[in-house]
């Protein structure tokens, strides 16, 4: 029995040393606790960029490493603000002493500021303290000439971007201004109320660099009572002369009745956006003006074909890449022979399929294989709007 023992003990020595199976770990058992304080500045930075200034305040509150990452220099030089929410609601308003403190501290900073308030102590504060700012976008804001000028002191060797949507206390002075001392500028947007000859002709002067994209929103709220002056042919011509690659962008808000002024002679257009019902009179003299023409959206014309329209803008506007048709009418012969005329170079061809009228020679089914032949490449007319 003691052999038998001794020589089954021998020949398993295993089994009374075999390790029994392991078992496995839960996620809660092999993760440890994260220490959040501890976190990479990096990381914390990349988002707190991300934030809303009230909150980037208050995650600034948690440790002593998030409250230094709150004041990085990084951290500000791109930022938004926006302080049109009531000032009841305590959750969504940024309190102007807050952005004031932040911008106080790092005004040296800000390079790239959006801003939509109508604080406008805000706004001053900004334009006061900044020395560097590069991009400015104001928007909705009460901002007026004493502030451009204020501006301009402290920026005018730095700002290269300035785009303004509804800031009707800014006069066609003070955006001369602005273009007098930024000689920088190289993107300007701004409405067709502050457009003037003699800003044109300063955008055109040598000392001024020569401007990249420039975005004109020509806005009517009431049909009749807004009046639109009319721009100089020489002040285009000195203009594009200087800036020959300039990208010229015009929004169009209007009634059918104010586009008079509008397309009489000849202007450096590239991108045009009719967002209201227009005229086929008008888009007519828009193949006639507008040789530089790169993109044409139309929203709405009426129940009278385009297709003599389409045909001279094919001709005339030998660089036109981009076309979008809402509510339009064209005949589908009339579309192929500007898709054809146009060939390859169109990249966008927005159209809708409603927009497009079946005739003796096409029928909405066999538009598609023809437009697609033209084209290099496979289309179909558009379900819904795409611009």
């Amino acid at each position: 029995m003691k052999r038998g023992g001794r020589d089954s003990d021998q020949d398993s020595p295993e089994e009374g040393t075999a390790e029994k199976p392991k078992k496995p770990r839960t996620t809660h058992e092999c993760s440890q606790p994260c220490d959040w304080g501890n976190l990479l500045q990096d990381i914390v930075l990349h988002v707190f960029k991300y934030l809303p200034l009230l909150d980037r305040a208050h995650a600034s509150q948690v440790c002593r490493n998030w409250n230094q990452v709150f004041h990085m220099p990084d951290l500000w030089r791109c930022f938004e603000f926006e302080l049109n929410q009531p000032a009841t609601s305590y959750l969504k308003a940024t309190h102007p002493e807050l952005i004031k403190q932040i911008i106080k501290r790092h005004s040296n900073h800000l390079q790239y500021v959006s801003f939509k308030s109508h604080f406008i102590s805000a706004l001053t504060v900004v334009f006061v303290n900044s020395k560097s700012l590069s991009s400015l976008k104001i928007d909705d804001t009460p901002v007026d000439d004493p502030s451009l000028k204020v501006l301009v002191a402290n920026n005018s060797d730095t700002l290269k971007l300035l785009k303004m949507s509804s800031c009707p206390h800014v006069s066609p002075a003070g955006i001369l201004c602005v273009a007098d001392q930024c000689h920088g500028l190289r993107e300007l947007a701004l409405n067709y109320h502050l457009l003037s000859d003699e800003l044109l002709l300063a955008l055109s002067s040598e000392k001024h660099v020569r401007l990249e994209h420039l975005r004109i929103d020509v806005v009517s709220e009431n049909p009749g009572q807004t009046h639109f002056h009319t721009i100089q042919k020489s002040s285009w011509d000195a203009f594009i002369k200087h800036s020959p690659k300039v990208n010229l962008v015009m929004y169009f808000f209007l009634y059918e009745e104010e586009f008079d002024p509008f397309f009489r002679y000849e202007i450096p257009a590239t991108h045009l956006y009719f967002g209201r019902s227009v005229s086929k009179d008008v888009l007519g003299r828009v193949g006639m003006t507008c040789p530089r023409l790169v993109e044409l959206v139309v929203c709405a014309n009426g129940l009278r074909p385009l297709d003599e329209e389409l045909i001279r803008i094919a001709e005339r506007c030998k660089n036109l890449s981009a076309i979008g048709l809402g509510e339009c009418e064209v005949s589908c012969s009339a579309f192929v022979e500007f898709v054809k005329m146009c060939g390859g170079r169109l990249s966008q061809l927005s159209i809708m399929e409603e927009v497009l009228i079946p005739d003796q020679k096409y029928s909405l089914e066999q538009i598609h294989w023809e437009v697609s032949k033209h084209l290099g490449r496979v289309w179909f007319p558009d379900m819904m709007p795409t611009w």
